[in-house]
């Protein structure tokens, strides 16, 4: 039987419930497809600085590094929130995790089922199918990380702060293979995203993007669209994307806008892949619902688990090449969420939920 080896990161807040949820679905589903998982938990984030002084110690490294793939979490919240910004368990742990192991692609699925479009903000008439879009973002460079980047006082007294926004070729090329790969496992339909008529990160950005898929995915049908249109059009009519495509402050806010639109951030799942490889030969890997720690609704027993769960399954396509019970999994969360009532534990896969009732609906659909 092959054992698949992981870090779980919990987080603060609503994350080691949603998390062991989530341990519970993988457990069942390798009896179902014949392997094991074996993980061990570390701190990070806010529960990290009250244990260990930093939100990514050197002992959560440690267990990140014997590791094939880091399920994560949720980190921070209101505790933490007087802190130096740099201190902060988001900034202090979330971008040191990403550069320490490159993980320099963010895919996040946007989807909403059929059966739950009065969940989104949009009307009915725009998405009567739901919706089934992807999101690729760059995730470890631009305006993030870029230098310079300081903040200082000026002889006039004036503070004056600079972040500085960097792309080079080889960055933009092996995102763009993450959105080729993606879209031909989809509808071959890319959008890049970019802001060429005013950054020169962007000029640089649609030359090398238009260029390499010339070269290496001639097939996929390849557009290009400014971001501030972009962010109309994904409320305007979401599903005109098939492969959303952009840099790292772009993808942030453009994912975000996804989720608003999707109806609920308790079902949106996410892979950040990295460059290297682990031992069994796929990408080393980060999973993580893409909502937030929830400090109001922690330890209430109410909150949905789904994002977990399918962060859990990506893991195991991304990571650990289980496309079976990735699919599996996905399949037993929409039974789940959309044989719900709205009077019921499992409202249709809103917030809030019954988060036992939920992950025994999965596990029951299995």
């Amino acid at each position: 039987m092959k054992t698949f080896k992981f870090a779980v990161l919990p987080g603060d807040g609503i994350g080691p419930e949603v998390m062991e949820v989530a341990l519970a679905v993988l457990k069942a589903a390798g009896e179902k497809f014949d392997f094991a998982i074996e993980y061990e938990s570390a701190d990070i984030g806010g529960i990290a600085i009250d244990n260990h002084g930093t939100a990514f110690p050197d002992s959560t490294r440690a267990v990140c590094d014997a590791s094939e793939a880091i399920l994560f979490g949720s980190v921070g919240g209101p505790k933490w929130e007087s802190l130096p910004p740099k201190e902060q368990p988001e900034r202090a742990a979330l971008l040191p995790i990403r550069k320490a192991y490159s993980l320099y692609a963010n895919v996040r699925p946007g989807l909403l089922y059929p059966q739950l479009t009065e969940a989104s903000p949009l009307k009915k008439e725009r998405i009567p199918n739901g919706i089934d879009i992807v999101c690729i973002r760059e995730l470890t460079c631009g305006i993030y990380f870029g230098q310079p980047k300081s903040t200082t006082t000026l002889e006039n007294g004036e503070q004056r702060a600079i972040d500085t926004m960097v792309y080079q070729t080889s960055e933009i090329e092996r995102i763009a293979q993450v959105a080729i790969e993606t879209a031909m496992a989809r509808g071959r339909r890319v959008c890049s995203v970019d802001k060429a008529n005013v950054l020169e990160t962007s000029v640089l950005w649609r030359k090398v993007v238009t260029e390499y898929f010339q070269q290496n995915a001639p097939a996929i049908e390849l557009s290009h669209m400014y971001v501030d249109n972009a962010a109309m059009q994904l409320a305007r009519d979401p599903n005109q994307f098939d492969v959303l495509f952009t840099e790292n402050m772009f993808g942030d806010i453009l994912s975000d806008e996804m989720g608003v639109i999707c109806g609920s951030l308790g079902m949106l799942a996410s892979a950040s892949l990295g460059a290297e490889k682990n031992s069994l030969g796929f990408p080393f890997g980060l999973y993580e619902p893409s909502g937030g720690t929830a400090p109001d609704i922690a330890g209430k027993g109410i909150a949905n688990p789904c994002a977990q769960i399918l962060s859990a399954a990506l893991m195991l396509r991304y990571s650990f090449g289980e496309l079976e019970a990735a699919a599996a999994i996905e399949a037993a969360v929409e039974k789940a969420v959309t044989s719900g009532t709205r009077t019921g534990d499992i409202a249709f896969g809103l917030d809030p939920v019954s988060t036992k009732a939920m992950g025994d609906a999965v596990l029951d659909q299995l």
